[in-house]
């Protein structure tokens, strides 16, 4: 029997081929679906510790100082006094050249920024009992320049900021470069709150280390200093930290707003003893009465989330879990 000549096996290659043309393009269908809607989606790529901190990106973005604007001209330098030396940025200059900040006089003259306490008290704890050699973060709510948050970073703890204004934000960011801990330090333009939104913040022009929510508490301390009024964003920290992420400090300092922040964490100070984070909060009754809350109030709901034990050091609470 002679072999068919080779035009009949390129013939029926060919019809073959196009027999199966519709099934392979059943096939690839929804592939090629899949890939168009993957190249349409937003870049959801997270640092790790921005995925660690995040619970959804529908929430606001943790903010990019790669994408701000650099302030200037900066003033930075090392905390003295503390175990784990950082530098922070000031927003506040003072009135320079005839009242400079008394850190820049400091500066000028060769020496350290004065430590803030809560640098000191942020790192004695983690250092401490609090901390105890374990992984995990800590929350900086009402965070001004980062002095609190640099202290636990540098310590190779994670740290989720709270700043609402931008002026602190760009002190942040110089933080961030000097102390080289953009892969532990989230940052949120935005006042933690109890609810996802947006509200009037007054900021105190001069003193951006007292502005607040309450247009008196803002102007409580700085009657002669001019106040502007600006929308900022609102969001609750049970939003962003996830349940699985563990939390070891949260320092509020949100002048009066206090109850409204421990409010938007019920379900983290609702973690059981061992899980639940040591508190430090501003418990200023004129703030506080300014916001329409009140000490005992705070107290109340702590009480009812298991926090039972709090002690005062000066204008702050410690608050935790025994």
């Amino acid at each position: 029997m002679p072999a068919p000549p080779a035009s009949s096996w390129r013939r029926h290659a060919a019809a073959a081929a196009s027999s199966s043309t519709p099934k392979t393009l059943l096939l690839l269908l929804p592939v090629l679906l899949i890939l168009l809607v993957l190249s349409r989606a937003p870049n959801l790529t997270l640092s790790p510790t921005a995925a660690s901190f995040r619970r959804l990106p529908s929430q606001p973005r943790p903010f990019d100082c790669y994408a701000s604007p650099q302030a200037s001209p900066v003033f930075a330098s090392l905390v003295e006094g503390v175990p784990h030396p950082f530098f922070y940025s000031l927003a506040d200059m003072g009135a320079l050249p005839d009242r400079p900040h008394k850190n820049i006089a400091r500066l000028l003259k060769g020496k350290r920024f004065r430590k803030p306490d809560i640098s000191e008290t942020i790192q004695r704890l983690l250092g401490g009992d609090v901390g105890g050699g374990s992984p995990g973060g800590g929350g900086d709510v009402g965070a001004n320049v980062g002095m609190a948050s640099f202290a636990a970073a540098v310590m190779g703890f994670r740290v989720v900021a709270f700043e609402p204004v931008f002026e602190n934000l760009q002190r942040i960011c110089d933080g961030v470069y000097l102390n080289r801990v953009q892969d532990r330090v989230v940052v949120y333009h935005a006042a933690a709150s109890d609810r996802v939104g947006n509200i009037t913040m007054h900021k105190v022009i001069g003193r951006l280390d007292n502005s607040a929510i309450s247009a008196t508490g803002a102007k409580l301390a700085f009657k002669a200093n001019e106040e502007i009024a600006v929308e900022v964003a609102t969001i609750p920290l049970d939003e962003v930290i996830l349940d699985a992420e563990r939390v070891l400090v949260i320092k509020i300092d949100v002048q009066g707003w206090e109850y409204h922040v421990l409010r938007g964490a019920s379900k983290l100070l609702s973690r059981r003893k061992g899980d639940a984070p040591y508190l430090i909060y501003e418990e200023d009754e004129r703030l506080l009465q300014a916001s329409n809350s009140s000490a005992q109030e705070i107290r109340a709901f702590l009480s009812s989330v298991g926090y039972n034990h709090c002690t005062r050091h000066g204008t702050d609470a410690h608050c935790r879990k025994d």
